[in-house]
């Protein structure tokens, strides 16, 4: 069957059309976005602006147009903290069902943590043991672990990049003190989960799944995204700690300039980097993998999951 999903992030809006059936691989038919950054059309109190609002309902029919025209059965659509945290969200998420008919469903932040969880799962494999996944977004982190396919644990925390390059790294780059303060917050809230993550075990895997993961390796040396998704990629933490200290030191533009960075992520990736020197760090992990497969993929697993089986025995 041919499945549209439709991520609506804090940065990035993206449908994703694959073709898949239950107990297959996913596989990538065509995929169109747009850099909405919703967390950046926030007003004081956190509420979705009126642009962003309206950009979002714009683009909700533009991917449900698309969905139809590439031939999708079905469209998984659903949004993450932008929405989830506004108080304007219920309301947002109405104006967008009645303008477009699309119902986007809204995902807590240990939904986000289990699902990519089991996209990681699955694409690593049983071998991979005790698994520790960490993904850095827009506006949140999420952590889990386990040796399953669901986790012993699933955290959300509101450590994304997106999210803590607006509210503490205000500079272009950013001064000395900023980034400081930034290390301290965000490795005071690392530490509030740590035990109850560690208190399972060592993982005998640690994944890193996100587009601030994928940046950071490849500013480390990794394979480059045209080598495909089955190119190994990994990071280890001593390059986090050096990447920190020369990422604070360039502009925006320098950022930009950078092997696989994108223009538009290159203001965030420096709180990226930070998030993930202190997961790391704090969580006692030398080296991780990356992994191509995050949360869109996690959906579309547990929709098929979700299929009746045409197997006698099943």
């Amino acid at each position: 069957m041919r499945l549209g999903v439709l991520d609506v992030g804090s940065n990035t809006v993206h449908l994703l059309v694959v073709d898949a059936h239950q107990g297959g691989h996913p596989l990538p038919a065509f995929s169109h976005k747009a850099e909405l950054r919703l967390a950046e059309h926030l007003t004081d109190d956190g509420a979705i602006d009126p642009a962003g609002a309206r950009d979002l309902r714009a683009f909700v029919a533009e991917a449900a147009a698309v969905a139809e025209d590439q031939g999708c059965e079905q469209l998984l659509a659903f949004a993450t903290s932008a929405i989830r945290e506004a108080p304007n969200g219920d309301a947002v998420l109405a104006e967008v069902r009645a303008s477009t008919g699309v119902d986007l469903q809204v995902l807590s932040g240990a939904d986000e943590a289990r699902l990519t969880f089991l996209a990681v799962r699955r694409w690593f494999g049983w071998s991979s043991g005790r698994l520790l996944v960490l993904d850095i977004g827009g506006g949140s982190l999420e952590v889990a672990a386990g040796l399953d396919e669901v986790p012993d644990v699933a955290e959300s925390l509101p450590l994304g990049a997106g999210r803590l390059t607006r509210d503490l790294l205000p500079g272009d780059p950013p001064s000395a003190d900023d980034v400081r303060a930034l290390r301290r917050y965000v490795r005071t809230e690392v530490a509030r989960l740590v035990r109850g993550v560690t208190v399972h075990g060592r993982p005998d895997r640690v994944v890193g799944s996100s587009k601030t993961f994928r940046s950071l390796a490849r500013i480390a040396g990794a394979a480059p995204s045209s080598e495909g998704p089955y190119a190994p990629r990994s990071l280890q933490r001593a390059d986090l700690v050096a990447l920190v200290e020369r990422l604070a030191g360039l502009w925006t533009a320098e950022r930009a300039a950078l092997a696989g960075v994108s223009p538009r992520r290159a203001r965030q990736l420096l709180a990226g980097a930070v998030v993930a020197d202190a997961a790391t760090d704090l969580l006692g992990v030398d080296r991780l993998d990356v992994s191509p497969w995050a949360l869109r993929e996690g959906v579309i697993l547990r929709r098929l999951d979700g299929l009746t089986s045409s197997d006698p025995l099943g």
